[in-house]
Order: C-alpha cells, then sequence, then structure tokens
C-alpha cells in the first residue's frame, strides 16, 4: 500500500504552508504530494489567507523538491480550456523532471465558479460533455508526435492546426487519475483514459462496488493497459485518545465519527483500516491532511503506520 499525503488548501493555507508539508512529506518517505483544485472555502472557516491556484503551487513546489511525485485531486475541467491546461500540465510535469501525476474532473462546486466569474454548465451532463472532450483533447495534444499536428472537432471545442507542444516530460505522458462514484460514465471514462481511478470518502463496501464497476468497464473495452484502483481518505491519528480528540477538534471533526468515515484513532487502528481497504484492491491511500500546520502528525504516520502496511 502506497501512502500519499492529500491537502485543501482552500480551507487556509498559503504557498509557504503548502512548501512546508511537501518538504517534509518528501523527507518522510510518502510516495506523493497532492492537493485539491479549488478557489472557495468549504464549511465553516475563514479561509485565510485565501486560495492559492493549483498549478502555481505545483510549478513551485516541483522546483523546491527532489524525488516526491506531485499532481491534484482533481484539477476542475470548468476552471481552463483544455488546450491551455495541456500546456500548465506538461510544463510542470518538465519543471519537477517527470514527478507528475494528472488528477481531472468535471468539476461540480458551483458557488466558487459564481465567486470568482467562472461559467458553470447548468447540468452534469454538459459538465460530463465537456469533460471527456477535454481529456480526448490533452491526451491527443501529448499524444501527438513531435512534427505532426493535433485536431479535434468536438460540440464545445476545437482545435485546428495544433502543434500539440510542449510535451510532458513522462513519455508516453503523465498518469491520468480519474476519480468519482458514478455508475456509468465515470468507469466508462476511467477505462478509456485514466491510469488508475481513485474513490473518495467512501466506506469500504461503497469503494468497493465502484472498484468492480470500474473493473467491469475495463474489461468490456478489451483494455490491456494497467489500472491502479486508489482510495482517499481523512486522517486523524494520535498516539493516545486525547491526541486523537484534539486532533480531531482542530478540523472540527468528531474523533468517533472519524473512526467510521475516516481513518482515525491509534496507529494500530489506522493500520487495520488502511488494511481492509488492501484487502478489496486499493493499492494507494490518500491521506487527506485537515491541519495542514500540525507537521508531527505527519511524522507520526510516517514512523508507526506507514512501515506496518508498506
Amino acid at each position: 500500500m502506497r501512502l500519499r499525503i492529500f491537502t485543501e488548501p482552500q480551507q487556509g493555507a498559503s504557498y509557504e504552508t503548502l512548501l512546508a508539508v511537501a518538504k517534509a512529506s518528501e523527507q518522510l518517505g510518502f510516495e506523493a504530494f497532492f492537493r485539491s483544485d479549488h478557489y472557495l472555502r468549504m464549511g465553516d472557516v475563514d479561509g485565510l489567507p485565501g486560495p492559492t491556484d493549483s498549478w502555481v503551487t505545483l510549478a513551485g513546489i516541483a522546483r523546491e523538491t527532489q524525488t516526491i511525485r506531485l499532481g491534484t485531486l482533481m484539477t476542475a475541467a470548468t476552471f481552463r480550456y483544455p488546450g491551455p491546461l495541456a500546456v500548465s500540465v506538461a510544463q510542470v510535469d518538465q519543471m519537477s523532471r517527470g514527478r507528475l501525476e494528472f488528477g481531472f474532473g468535471a468539476g461540480w462546486y458551483e458557488a466558487e465558479h459564481t465567486a470568482y466569474g467562472i461559467p458553470f454548465p447548468a447540468t452534469a451532463h454538459e459538465r460530463f460533455d465537456r469533460f471527456e472532450e477535454q481529456l480526448a483533447i490533452i491526451t491527443g495534444l501529448w499524444d501527438t508526435p513531435v512534427g505532426e499536428t493535433f485536431r479535434f472537432e468536438g460540440r464545445h471545442y476545437r482545435l485546428a492546426d495544433s502543434p500539440g507542444l510542449p510535451k510532458p516530460a513522462q513519455s508516453p505522458r503523465p498518469p491520468v487519475i480519474i476519480g468519482g462514484s458514478g455508475p456509468k460514465r465515470t468507469p466508462r471514462l476511467a477505462a478509456g483514459y485514466a491510469d488508475e481511478y481513485n474513490v473518495g470518502f467512501s466506506s469500504v463496501k461503497e469503494t468497493e462496488a465502484a472498484f468492480a464497476r470500474t473493473r467491469g468497464a475495463v474489461e468490456a473495452v478489451g483494455r490491456s493497459a494497467p489500472m491502479a484502483y486508489s482510495a482517499a481518505q481523512v486522517v486523524c491519528c494520535g498516539r493516545d485518545d486525547a491526541e486523537v480528540a484534539r486532533r480531531a477538534a482542530a478540523i472540527g471533526r468528531d474523533p468517533e465519527q472519524l473512526k467510521i468515515d475516516g481513518l482515525a484513532g491509534s496507529p494500530a487502528e489506522v493500520v487495520d483500516k488502511i488494511g481492509q481497504f488492501a484487502e478489496i484492491g486499493t493499492e494507494r491511500i490518500y491521506l487527506q491532511v485537515l491541519d495542514l500546520t500540525d507537521l508531527d502528525h505527519l511524522e507520526l504516520i510516517a514512523s508507526q503506520v506507514a512501515p506496518q502496511v508498506d
């Protein structure tokens, strides 16, 4: 089982805070540092000092780290045009010397679009239509051989005579991650475009069912390329009950409910829950760390959880 750190900086984090978490994650041996792609806080927090752009952030962190993999869960297709996004992701992959992973989703949080003047398609159907076209465009641009051009004619996007440059450092492209628990379209898109399928904040049973749907879609299209299966869970680990309660209070959660809904409790309890995910075929766990000032939390997980699930 590979452990990855996943942050939600829209809840309140500067670039310097994110860099400190990324560097600590690298030094402690976590496989990857990921961040969300949001422009507006969620819930009862002030969100200060305000949002940070995911790709600007990852570009900076790419130059200040050496080995840890970097990525988004999930970049919103509603935020950016596909051509410029392909350029940005390829450039950050180059800046990281091939350590980038591209988590990509349809977008869903209407309030942040309203807050920052971003058009928000009125229906989920249209958002997924745009998302599917963007997947075809972005991967198509990266896959176009140097010296050839790329063309795309869709309902929402049209490209002509694109050189498909720049190319990512990774060949043929950075790993693409698609997530969600939708019963039909998400598994189909994952089977067609993703290198990894992710289920976020769901029970073991719900995650297993979602994995099964995607495995079915992979089989239906006759895909031979491997698919990685991963999950994202809130983490709240402590050496004793008092430490768990303190960390849960810091993120506004009930510790007992977190034990049901996430990965919470003593290192042994967290290891046991991770083991349940491993039993259904989960290969990677994204540990959603909500208090980004508590680097001792990362150290505890690295020293007392990671060795038992590796």
